[in-house]
């Protein structure tokens, strides 16, 4: 089974598996609502043979509250019936894609599948440009799934809060991780959030550096060396990851399960819950 990427290739061998559960995860991460909803017009158009979709804000987060983030976790209760909806029971393999962005939404379907529980899920490795380059046809036919029993429960310990990272990133022993580019970490250009910079402490690794410059992930020995020079003998399980609203955070989660260090957490409402509390701390510039 499959628990971290899958290939384009491996994929297609597996097209009309009834085991695998295939879904199209395309989002833009923009604040107008023709931007939320270009991914579901892309999946419209085509998608893999015999993948569903998940929308971002309406699947994969819950509501959002004065207090929160602006991709709160979904209910728990809630999303395990969205999956079962899906069709994914234990016997399932997930597999998740995205267009070329990144595998950011994807990341963090991948993500919340394991916090119920469900190991069996990967993210396809290049998303669907890869898909296509590799002569990979496309359909615009909607499957439905017979629909399954998701059995889950949310594992809390994998989740930080706001008091836990402001504890945490003063710490040595820890490491508090922000996948922002670093122009918004810095805070010189802040194009979503209505406050600009990071957390005092935080330390930035973009999603980007996980990827290569054709879109697939670096293999896991690269991955491996850029996290233990970040990290400097700092564990894994000591590790808080963190980004804009808790989505592109899940991308350096995944990144850190390829390269074999397991463990990290994620602040689910990051920067942008963060900036909600005016009397925590804000720093700006490249540095920590």
């Amino acid at each position: 089974m499959y628990s971290t990427l899958i290939s384009a290739t491996e994929l297609h061998q597996h097209l009309h598996d009834p085991e695998f559960i295939i879904i199209d995860c395309r989002f833009e991460l923009a604040s107008s609502n023709a931007a939320s909803d270009a991914g579901r017009a892309a999946y419209n158009a085509g998608h893999i043979p015999g993948a569903l979709y998940a929308h971002l804000d309406d699947d994969l987060s819950g509501p959002i509250t004065p207090q929160s983030g602006r991709h709160p976790l979904p209910d728990a209760r809630v999303l395990a019936a969205k999956f079962g909806q899906w069709g994914i029971d234990s016997s399932k393999q997930v597999i998740a894609y995205d267009a070329d962005t990144g595998a950011m939404a994807a990341a963090r379907l991948w993500w919340l599948l394991r916090w119920l529980g469900h190991q069996h899920v990967a993210v396809l490795n290049g998303g669907l440009k890869h898909w296509q380059a590799a002569g990979f046809a496309l359909t615009s036919s909607v499957f439905t799934p017979a629909p399954r029993e998701f059995k889950g429960m949310p594992q809390a310990s994998w989740i930080s809060d706001a008091n836990e990272v402001a504890l945490r990133a003063r710490q040595a022993e820890w490491r508090v991780i922000d996948a922002r580019a670093p122009e918004r970490y810095a805070g010189s250009v802040e194009p979503v959030d209505t406050v600009a910079g990071h957390i005092p402490g935080a330390r930035n690794h973009p999603l980007s550096r996980n990827l290569q410059a054709d879109g697939h992930w670096l293999p896991a020995e690269k991955l491996r060396a850029q996290f233990s020079e970040l990290l400097d003998n700092v564990p894994a399980s000591h590790v808080i990851s963190m980004c804009g609203s808790g989505v592109t955070a899940c991308h350096n989660l995944l990144a850190l399960e390829v390269a074999g260090l397991h463990g990290a957490k994620l602040y689910p409402g990051s920067w942008s819950e963060w900036i909600k509390d005016r009397a925590r701390a804000i720093k700006t510039g490249a540095t920590p």
